[in-house]
């Protein structure tokens, strides 16, 4: 007779049994006895309240000369195994093997008995044991085979990411060694290890979680775990897991430079750098000029010490981690060059110009970065702008003294400029000979009073008077007040009289008597003997 106990279950209520996978008793109790006779041989299952269907248990009653016992009981991993080889009606037996399948088994032994620990899955299988008998005449003889199964104390452990198996760097990787106890004993304490590659990374701990709060490109690997008793009974380790770890994208380039905008004066120092906004290391820098094949240097800095005009282009960095490669936005670099040399030309040769004529300036410079400003000044006072000065047709009016103020500028902070040389215009009038002529001051100098064609002074025995005048005030050809005049007699041996006019077209003189008719009224003045200047009015 035999005691079967039904464990696994501790809510209250009925246990089922089973024999050979049919329902034997609905609403039993959780132990019951088994003979030969009654409910006799066959293969014992259980159910409890709430739990599953038991493995089963094989009970054999035999009348056999040699019989292998087995304890009636469900085997774990890590358990205690023992086989007992039994005669019939306990007769003596000798020279007892055990036997697994068909290999025999080499462990310790007690007499009839053997033990095996601790338990593995693989001792699963059928034992038989044979013996010599002791009975009216000794013989061998061999017992029926038993099956032993051997459950799993905890199921094989498997790994799992908490996210993608392919990640960046600086990402988290969470590992999670998942196992799950057998239900036919209470939980076992479970410790837990993690390899890479063999190598472990974690544990041994408590926790079936690994946490790798940020990773690089080393952290690629196999990852696997392994999970064992606190006895060390029982070890089991997972299937590999592959972890890839790619670097970050190179992106979010930038470019900066120092001064900012990439605007600088010829003979400056000028300093670019790059940085990088996303991406992981190592990184390699280059700098490029647009138009130019090779890259100009390496590295996060470029400097020019002294920028020429010929630095000046579109520049950009390009950043690579050796998989990904990134360009920053092009930076347009401007050298200016301060502007030098300026000058005025015209189509003449001479500075003398005939009335009526057009006239055009110009305003040029050696050197000098686009845009230049240009400013005109005549007798020192702003005219007019732009590179070409327009006279038109010119008259009294236009004669003074003319110069072009170039400018070009960095920014609005920094302004340089240069001065062309003064040119002085003469102006030319039309049938009178002389000129007028600028003195830089907004004045003209009409020339020495001469007597006009067909006049002459009268025979009276007095020496010819001379006209002096002083000039007059105006900016540029503007037409200014007349100048204060006297009549100077020179070596007069009598008094005489000269006759003045003073108009709003200029001064006119007129000889009393001479019968002629000057082109202005006349008014008398007291003077000495009349001399009769010829005048250009401007």
């Amino acid at each position: 007779m035999v005691m079967l106990t039904c464990r696994g279950s501790s809510m209250p209520g009925h246990t089922y049994w089973y024999i050979n996978n049919r329902l034997w008793w609905q609403e039993g109790s959780d132990r019951i006895r088994a003979s030969k006779d009654y409910p006799g041989s066959g293969s014992y299952q259980c159910r409890g309240p709430g739990a599953e269907l038991s493995p089963p248990i094989t009970l054999s009653f035999s009348n056999d000369w040699l019989i292998l016992q087995v304890p009636a009981q469900t085997l774990l991993e890590g358990d205690r195994l023992q086989l007992r080889c039994r005669g019939w009606k306990d007769k003596h037996i000798s020279q007892v093997q055990f036997f697994h399948e068909r290999d025999v088994l080499k462990g310790p032994t007690l007499g009839a008995e053997l033990y095996l620990q601790p338990l593995q899955l693989h001792h699963s299988g059928h034992y038989h044991c044979q013996a010599v008998v002791q009975y009216l005449l000794a013989g061998w003889q061999k017992s029926a085979p038993v099956m032993v199964t051997v459950q799993e104390l905890f199921s094989v452990p498997v790994l799992r990411l908490e996210g993608p198996a392919e990640i960046t760097e600086g990402s988290p990787l969470a590992l999670n060694c998942s196992s799950h106890s057998s239900p036919l004993r209470p939980p076992a304490h479970l410790q837990y290890i993690f390899y890479k590659d063999r190598v472990v990374v974690g544990g041994p701990q408590g926790s079936p979680q690994l946490q790798l709060l940020a990773v690089g490109l080393s952290h690629s690997g196999n990852y696997y775990c392994e999970v064992w008793t606190e006895t060390a009974s029982v070890w089991k380790h997972s299937a590999p897991v592959t972890v890839t770890v790619y670097r970050v994208p190179v992106s979010g380039v930038s470019l900066v430079a120092q001064p900012p905008g990439g605007q600088v004066v010829e003979g400056d120092r000028l300093v670019l750098n790059c940085s990088v906004a996303v991406g992981t290391g190592p990184l390699s820098f280059s700098w490029h000029r647009q138009g130019s094949a090779t890259p100009l240097a390496v590295g996060p800095r470029y400097e020019l010490h002294a920028a020429g005009r010929q630095d000046s282009g579109r520049y950009h960095c390009s950043v690579t981690d050796g998989s990904t490669t990134a360009d920053s936005p092009p930076l347009r670099v401007t050298v200016l060059v301060p502007v030098a040399g300026a000058a005025i030309a015209m189509a003449r040769t001479e500075p003398s110009v005939l009335a009526g004529e057009n006239l055009n300036l110009s305003c040029s410079v050696r050197a000098g970065t686009a845009p230049v400003n240009f400013t005109w000044l005549r007798d020192r006072q702003e005219l007019g702008w732009g590179p070409l000065l327009s006279l038109g047709a010119v008259g009294p009016e236009h004669a003074g003294t003319y110069q072009c103020l170039a400018t070009n500028s960095l920014g609005t902070h920094r302004v340089f400029w240069a001065r062309s040389p003064v040119l002085t215009l003469s102006v030319v009038l039309p049938g009178q000979g002389w000129q007028h002529q600028g003195t830089g001051e907004g004045r003209t100098h009409p020339p020495r009073p001469r007597v006009p064609v067909g006049v002459h002074p009268p025979a009276s025995g007095l020496t010819q008077a001379h006209l002096r005048s002083v000039p007059s005030h105006g900016h540029g050809a503007q037409r200014a007040p007349p100048a204060p005049a006297r009549c100077r007699g020179l070596a007069a041996p009598a008094p005489a009289s000269c006759r003045w006019v003073i108009c709003a077209g200029g001064l006119g003189v007129r000889g009393p008597g001479w019968g002629e008719r000057l082109p202005h009224q006349l008014e008398e003045v007291d003077g000495a003997a009349p001399s009769v200047p010829r005048l250009g009015w401007g």
